[in-house]
This record gives C-alpha cells, sequence and structure tokens, in this order.
C-alpha cells in the first residue's frame, strides 16, 4: 500500500470532524508529556502529526524545539495553514516513519495512533530503528495504539491492537514501561474507541 497516498486522499477529502481520531484537545497525551517532564527546552517530535492540536498546545507553552511529521503532505499543508506565521516555529517533515529517515534528536517523541496502522513485521522494525535514532537516552516516548478491546480497522485500514504489555515487548529492551493509561475516544459523531497509551524511558 502507498502510504502516502492513501493519508493525502483521506486528509483531501475529510474535514477535522469528518475523522475518528480528531480530538479538540490532546489531553491525555499532554498529560503524559508533563509527566515525562515536557518543558519549555525540550525536544519534541509528534509522529503521524496530521492536523492534531497537540502542536497548538506546545506553542502555546512556547516549546521551542518541536518537529511534526507526517507521511501526508496533504496533513502538513493543512496544519501549517491552520497555524499561520506561528507554524514557522515548526520542523515540519512529510516523511514515512518506517522508511528510513533523518530524524532530529528528541526527548520526547509522542505518537497517538500511528503505530497500531503498521501490520508488518518491516515496517514495525523501520519504526523502531528511527525511534531508537532519535530519542536520546533519558528521554521519553509516549505511544497510543488501539487497545486490545478497540476497532480492528481504522480509516479503511486493518490495525494491530495492543495491551501495555504487548507493546513493551515489541519495542524491545531499550525502552522501559513507565505507565499505562486505558482511555475511551469519542469521536466527533459519538461513537466510542479504546485506546491505550503508555510512556516509556529510553535507557542507555
Amino acid at each position: 500500500m502507498d502510504r502516502a497516498a492513501h493519508w493525502d486522499r483521506v486528509y483531501a477529502s475529510k474535514e477535522d470532524l469528518d475523522v475518528s481520531w480528531f480530538e479538540p484537545e490532546p489531553s491525555v497525551s499532554l498529560a503524559l508529556l508533563e509527566a515525562a517532564g515536557l518543558k519549555a527546552s525540550s525536544r519534541i517530535i509528534d509522529i503521524g502529526g496530521g492536523n492534531s492540536r497537540l502542536v497548538d498546545a506546545l506553542l502555546a507553552r512556547d516549546v521551542a524545539a518541536i518537529s511534526v511529521l507526517d507521511v501526508s503532505s496533504a496533513a502538513i499543508e493543512r496544519v501549517r495553514a491552520r497555524l499561520g506565521d506561528i507554524g514557522t516555529r515548526v520542523n515540519w517533515i512529510v516523511g514515512d516513519v518506517a522508511a528510513d529517515l533523518d530524524v532530529p534528536a528528541v526527548d520526547l517523541w509522542h505518537d497517538r495512533a500511528v503505530f497500531h496502522f503498521l501490520t508488518e513485521p518491516d515496517d514495525r522494525a523501520g519504526y523502531l530503528r528511527n525511534l531508537e535514532r532519535a530519542v536520546v537516552p533519558g528521554g521519553s516516548a509516549v505511544i497510543a495504539t488501539f487497545a486490545v478491546d478497540g476497532p480492528a480497522r481504522c480509516s479503511g485500514l486493518p490495525v494491530v491492537r495492543y495491551s501495555p504489555e504487548t507493546l513493551a515487548v515489541t519495542l524491545g529492551p531499550r525502552f522501559r514501561r513507565v505507565e499505562s493509561v486505558a482511555h475511551v475516544h469519542h469521536t466527533p459523531w459519538g461513537a466510542t474507541q479504546s485506546f491505550q497509551y503508555s510512556r516509556f524511558n529510553r535507557l542507555a
């Protein structure tokens, strides 16, 4: 599957309230990032940032080094247009997180609902290589996926559902799980989706 083409079609044809993952306030993500030590001097990357409002919240907190990565150029252009001049403070990256990328070194890695779309072992391995390259020892990763009782498909694609324990095993020994949060996401049209959010420390 051509991931970029798929997500470009989604973002070109649907508004925010037409997609199941939209949330006006990324409260769970922010709480876990703050628990991981988020501050103005933090270097952070948001994986699959799309048109998420997390970047808005980070800019409002005067975080100086923000990168947003998405496979869809249409998604990046939409959020850049929404932010206007303040968006020039963000490092925008169009790329596939499962591919070989030149990712910046970061203290904090955030991914809400990208990893569970990687159903092929090679794609997961590529993601993990980028994760290990990017997050400095002592840094943190916050990764949210559909929980074991969550949807089996999203946006027309199959997903892999995780428990906190199976996600920790998948990430491997260089990341230690610190905490996990079960979260029920309410879609814009009132359906519910079961997520698990897990926070990991990058070991030396």
